[in-house]
């Protein structure tokens, strides 16, 4: 289950007024997404979802993280973000 701070970040980071960079909006998504389900059992996409290769390949690469190391990345990482572009 995740924490009421991780829910938080995560609302502040999509009210952010400046967009972060591709890099690390791919690494907050595979955060968030390692968070919140875990390991990526799901089937890579096909070569022409282009985006979805890129965001499938950001949670791939956390397999094998605890969800909760997941969400502690998450919240530092969100706090960077939030102090970078907020």
């Amino acid at each position: 289950m995740v924490s009421q701070e991780f829910t938080d970040k995560a609302n502040a980071v999509q009210a952010l007024t400046k967009r972060p960079s591709d890099d690390e909006l791919l690494k907050l998504y595979g955060l968030f997404k390692q968070t919140t389900i875990g390991d990526n059992e799901t089937s890579k996409p096909g070569m022409f979802d282009l985006k979805g290769k890129y965001k499938w390949q950001a949670w791939a690469d956390l397999k094998g993280t605890s969800q909760e190391d997941a969400e502690t990345q998450y919240i530092e990482l969100a706090d960077e973000l939030l102090a970078k572009y907020a």
